[in-house]
C-alpha cells in the first residue's frame, strides 16, 4: 500500500496545473524491487523535495521521469507526455543536474556548453550568447576557455548546473545541485532555484541530503523509503499531523518557577508547557494563544522578554518519519492516511 492522497501531493490543484503525475508508477532490477507503486502530483511552479536514503528509489524515479528507464508497471505523465513512449519530447522539456556531472574533460567549459545547446537544435547567436550568460551567472566566466579536466568539483558542479539550464527547461530535475560548492555559490544556487520558481513559474524536483537546503526551498516534499512513498505533501501540514499544535519559547532570563508552569499548562488552548533554562517552552493550540500566555505572565509580575515561536520544519519531519521508518513502514504509512 503506498500513502498518497491526491490532494496532500498536489496542495489542491486542479488537474490542468499538475505538470507531473505518477500513477502506480513500479520498477524492478535483477537485485529487487526499486520503485513500488509509486503514486504522486507535481503541480506547476513547485519545489519538491524528494528525499530519502541511499537505496530509496529517488535516482530511479528521476530516470523514468525522463524516460531514461521504462517502468514495469503504472504510467507517468510529464508536462502531458508519457516518458515512456515520448522520452525525447519529456527531455527536450526538461533538464537534469546528475550527482555526478558527467562533463568532457577535454573539451573547456564552453565547449560543454556549447556542444549540449547544438545538440538540442540551438545554433544561432543567442544560443552562443546565453552560453556565455550561464557561465558567468555561475562565476565561471574567466575559465570559460579553460579545460573542465582541471576544475575542482565545485566547479565542475557549476558548470554541469549552467548545462541543464542550457534550453531554459520547463521542469528541472537536480540532484544534489551544491555538493562541493563552497558557501557563496551554495546561496546563489538556492537564489536561482528559488527565481526560477518564483519568477519563471519553473517547476522543480530536488534530490538532497542537505535538508536544510531543502527546507529553504521546496513548498512539498516526498519520502521515499525502500521504494515506497511513505508520505507527501507540505512540511507544514505533515508536522502538524505529527506534533499537533504550536511550541514557542519564552525568553525570562531565567527558569520559569514551577508552580507558575503549572498556571500556564491550566491556561486555555495550552497543550503542553515545561521549564528552560531562560524561561519556559510552551505548546499551544493556535498561534494567537501566545498572547495570552504572555499576558498571564505579565499579570504575575514577571517580566518576559520574548516569545518565540519554533515551528517545526522539513528537517524535523523528515528525521521524524526516517526513525520510524526501519521500525514498521506499514504501520507508519496507515497512520498517516
Amino acid at each position: 500500500m503506498v500513502v498518497c492522497a491526491d490532494n496532500q501531493a498536489d496542495g489542491g490543484s486542479s488537474a490542468d496545473d499538475v505538470i507531473i503525475s505518477c500513477r502506480g508508477l513500479r520498477r524492478t532490477f535483477p537485485g529487487g524491487v526499486a520503485l513500488d507503486g509509486l503514486d504522486l502530483n507535481v503541480p506547476r511552479g513547485t519545489v519538491l523535495a524528494l528525499l530519502g536514503p541511499n537505496g530509496a528509489g529517488k535516482t530511479t524515479t528521476i530516470r523514468l521521469l525522463n524516460g531514461i528507464l521504462a517502468p514495469h508497471g503504472g504510467s507517468a505523465r510529464v508536462l502531458g507526455f508519457d516518458p515512456a513512449v515520448s522520452g525525447d519530447e519529456v527531455r527536450a522539456l526538461t533538464g537534469v543536474l546528475t550527482e555526478n556531472a558527467g562533463l568532457d574533460d577535454r573539451l573547456t567549459a564552453r565547449e560543454n556548453l556549447t556542444v549540449t545547446a547544438r545538440l538540442r537544435g540551438m545554433r544561432d547567436a543567442a544560443s552562443l550568447r546565453r552560453v556565455d550568460e550561464l557561465l558567468d551567472l555561475f562565476g565561471m566566466g574567466e575559465q570559460a576557455n579553460q579545460r573542465c579536466q582541471g576544475f575542482s568539483t565545485g566547479q565542475r558542479r557549476r558548470v554541469a548546473l549552467a548545462r541543464a539550464l542550457i534550453h531554459d527547461p520547463e521542469v528541472l530535475f537536480l540532484d544534489e545541485p551544491t555538493s562541493g560548492l563552497d558557501p557563496t555559490a551554495t546561496a546563489d544556487v538556492l537564489d536561482l532555484i528559488a527565481m526560477l520558481t518564483a519568477e519563471r513559474g519553473r517547476t522543480v524536483v530536488l534530490c538532497t541530503h542537505f535538508l536544510a537546503e531543502a527546507g529553504q526551498l521546496a513548498d512539498q516534499m516526498a519520502i521515499l523509503h525502500k521504494g515506497r512513498l511513505v508520505t507527501s505533501g507540505v512540511p507544514a501540514e505533515l508536522a502538524a499531523r505529527m506534533w499537533p499544535g504550536l511550541e514557542f519559547g519564552i525568553d525570562l532570563g531565567r527558569p520559569l518557577p514551577p508552580h507558575l508552569i503549572g498556571e500556564v499548562a491550566g491556561l486555555p488552548g495550552v497543550l503542553k508547557a515545561e521549564a528552560a533554562d531562560d524561561g519556559a517552552r510552551v505548546t499551544v493550540e493556535e498561534r494567537h494563544r501566545i498572547a495570552a500566555v504572555v499576558s498571564h505572565l505579565v499579570t504575575r509580575g514577571i517580566d518576559v522578554f520574548g516569545a518565540t515561536p519554533h515551528p517545526k520544519t522539513l528537517e524535523d519531519v523528515y528525521f521524524a518519519y526516517e526513525d520510524t521508518l526501519g521500525e514498521d513502514t506499514e504501520r507508519l504509512a496507515e497512520a498517516l492516511r
